[in-house]
């Protein structure tokens, strides 16, 4: 395998469960990868054997070329990591902090250093004890993008913040995308969706898709289509297998398009209620995206 992260055939079992199952998945080098996906789906497990916390029960992955069970000081001198649950020593101060980590990473830049801590605003004097959540997390972000890492993996970096925090960790990450790979999983849709170039969903410990963000807002809309009532509804009851969550109510049949395809999608539609009175495409948010997908691989299970 190459590439910054490449993972085959990878699961994890604690005991008698399973919490990943035969993960295949490469992580496009330069791009923002949000992996997302329900609690418990394996995100954090995820992460954590790519940061060589957890090692796999079978299969294997690469992070930077190396052996994820073999990464040592060489390959974490270009790996950040930022969670949601950070420690770092409370005692020391902003200054202090950047100041103690800079030996550890050969290619850490003072001058981009300095420039976090102004676009963060972060008080370079004070004890990190003494910071807020928000102020903890950006001093956190700006020592893990100080050195400018060729990885930089975030798990619910935005997670119990305000607005005005996550507007300013998304624009650092910004600043940051193209030079450094980004792997971040988080909860918080609406916040990802303008910062990921791809997309993985994760869903209890099985990757259901791997694909460019471009590409998955482009195949899914949500369609309503007003039909002289009372709507049909096939009488097999089979609607295409594109179609996720078919709604029909006296003169409206409402569902969500997965593999949108104007031509394509409309010849369906009129094959099924003949003439039509109107056809409504909608684009649809993250968030939307990912709740269609949950629920519909609920009822399938």
């Amino acid at each position: 395998m190459s590439g910054v992260f490449c993972a085959a055939n990878v699961s994890k079992w604690f005991g008698r469960v399973a919490v990943l199952r035969d993960l295949n998945l490469e992580i496009p080098e330069g791009s923002v990868f949000g992996l997302i996906g329900p609690n418990g789906a394996g995100k954090t497990t995820t992460i954590k054997i790519v940061m060589n916390i957890l090692q796999p029960t079978s299969g294997h992955v690469d992070v930077l070329g190396v052996d994820s069970r073999q990464l040592g000081p060489k390959e974490f001198s270009r790996i950040g990591y930022v969670s949601e649950n950070q420690e770092m020593p409370q005692w020391m101060t902003v200054d202090y902090l950047l100041a103690y980590l800079k030996p550890f990473y050969p290619t850490w830049d003072d001058a981009l250093a300095a420039e976090l801590v102004r676009q963060f605003d972060l008080p370079r004097g004070r004890a990190l004890r003494k910071l807020s959540r928000g102020m903890w997390m950006k001093a956190a972000l700006a020592s893990s993008l100080a050195y400018r890492p060729t990885l930089l993996v975030l798990d619910e970096p935005f997670s119990g913040l305000d607005a005005l925090v996550r507007e300013q960790l998304i624009e650092g990450l910004l600043e940051s995308a193209g030079e450094t790979t980004i792997l971040i999983s988080s909860h918080d849709l609406a916040d990802i969706e303008s910062l990921v170039s791809d997309i993985g969903f994760l869903d209890r410990g099985r990757l259901q898709f791997s694909e460019e963000m471009e590409s998955l807002s482009a195949r899914f809309r949500e369609i309503e289509v007003t039909v002289e009532p009372p709507a049909k509804v096939p009488a097999d009851g089979q609607w295409p297998s594109s179609w996720l969550r078919p709604e029909v109510a006296p003169a409206l049949v409402r569902f969500v398009e997965s593999h949108f395809d104007p031509e394509r999608t409309t010849s369906e539609i009129r094959c099924l209620f003949g003439n039509v009175r109107q056809i409504s495409v909608n684009t649809m948010p993250l968030r939307a995206i990912f709740l269609t997908i949950a629920r519909s691989i609920s009822r399938a299970s």
